[in-house]
């Protein structure tokens, strides 16, 4: 595994990957000791610093997050949701045929937040719900992205 630690407007962000594809982002107090950064590390720091921007709308990395089927269908369908536009936890849980609370479960799980877009998944009504860093930060996100 190699990692990548980076500061972004919203705190330091740790990129974890494989030798093929990002694995992980995590949100991080500490910068992780690391080596001279892989290219793929290098492209997910270079895009990330696009999206908080404003200047990437779409990432375009390689991801391999660790999942059950279930929480890999619900992360290739928060996927589809576009930039600057969110989707309720009962709309996904209709595309896939699950369950919304099942849904929300998934996105708590998601391994690589933003470019897996879980900020985008509101529940009923327009809540913000959850999110792993914090409802200030998906509230952020969703502003930056235009979808508030």
């Amino acid at each position: 595994m190699h990692s990548l630690s980076v500061p972004s407007p919203l705190g330091r962000l740790t990129i974890v990957s494989d030798d093929a594809a990002v694995v992980a982002i995590n949100w991080a107090d500490e910068t992780v000791p690391q080596d001279r950064p892989t290219p793929l590390l290098a492209e997910a720091a270079r895009q990330l610093g696009a999206y908080f921007a404003g200047a990437l709308t779409r990432f375009d990395l390689p991801v391999r997050p660790a999942g059950s089927p279930f929480e890999q269908r619900v992360w290739a369908a928060m996927c589809a949701i576009p930039h600057g536009q969110t989707r309720r936890y009962g709309e996904l849980a209709s595309a896939i045929g699950s369950a919304p609370r099942a849904v929300g479960g998934a996105c708590g799980r998601n391994p690589i937040p933003l470019v897996v877009p879980c900020h985008r998944v509101l529940r009923s009504g327009g809540a913000l719900g959850g999110y792993g860093g914090g409802l200030p930060m998906k509230q952020a996100l969703l502003e930056l992205e235009g979808a508030l």
